[in-house]
């Protein structure tokens, strides 16, 4: 079984396996490393482990980026920028109804990415073939989501953090209208949406919370029984972790959501 790292390739931080020859390689050591498109600039993410030979495409590490490549990477990001305006341009050409995201060359220069999103099915046939005849490389098209298009240019979320799609997240997690409900959020989609109009995926890191913190928890207006006798579940606030209860003489008096589960526990046994 050959030994691997994970490397991610792109600005749409795909993820490969390579193989790591003779080479000592950390996380975050950028690399040289050929692939199925032909040579590319990766970031190690995965430390090295054994992998099945056919289980997946493996690439081969070239060597660790040299002085001599960090200058070819720079001419590249340069012909990036030429080669968008002219995608750009050709697309408003031909019509397309398209968007751009971005385009990127492999570190060698024989294939350009084309990232975009599109509502519709697109036939972009005499695009590649108009494209292909000026910038003289191979062209491939690749449809992404919003999602990923916000992961590809970036941003600042509302809590005024780079966007956790384009720092961390490998890859997106399922994010429903019902964790929001779990969580007692207001249910107006502008302020949990993210920049990609779609809801923010940092609802679905705190569910599991949540979640535990619910159980042997009753619903707001049920009876419970508290340490100091029996009242109704008024509010629950989940990051203090307390318990707000309205007594039969219209006091109010707040718990710790421990007291309020250990209380319910002797009664019910």
């Amino acid at each position: 079984m050959p030994m691997v790292v994970g490397v991610i390739v792109r600005k749409s931080k795909d993820k490969l396996y390579a193989d790591v020859g003779c080479f000592d390689l950390k996380l975050n050591d950028k690399v040289i490393v050929e692939t199925e498109h032909g040579v590319e600039v990766g970031v190690v993410c995965e430390k090295e482990k054994n992998v099945e030979k056919g289980k997946d495409p493996i690439g081969k590490i070239f060597r660790k980026v040299t002085q001599e490549d960090i200058k070819k990477i720079a001419d590249n990001e340069d012909k990036n920028a030429k080669a968008y305006k002219t995608v750009a341009q050709k697309i408003i050409d031909h019509k397309l109804d398209m968007k751009l995201t971005c385009v990127q060359y492999t570190f060698d220069c024989s294939k350009l990415f084309i990232y975009y999103t599109c509502e519709i099915r697109v036939d972009f046939r005499e695009l590649i073939k108009n494209l292909g005849h000026i910038l003289k490389t191979r062209i491939q098209m690749v449809h992404i989501g919003v999602r990923d298009e916000s992961k590809i240019i970036g941003g600042i979320g509302t809590c005024g953090q780079v966007l956790c799609c384009q720092r961390f997240l490998r890859d997106f997690i399922s994010v429903t209208i019902d964790m929001a409900k779990d969580q007692e959020l207001s249910l107006n989609t502008a302020k949990l949406s993210g920049l990609c109009g779609r809801l923010m995926c940092c609802i679905a890191y705190e569910n599991d919370t949540y979640k535990n913190m619910k159980k042997d928890l009753p619903e707001i207006g049920s009876a419970i029984s508290t340490p100091e006798g029996k009242g109704k579940l008024a509010a629950i606030d989940y990051v203090k972790e307390k318990a707000t209860v309205e007594f039969s003489n219209r006091s109010f008096k707040i718990f710790t959501i421990k007291q309020i589960k250990d209380a319910n526990r002797k009664e019910n046994k």
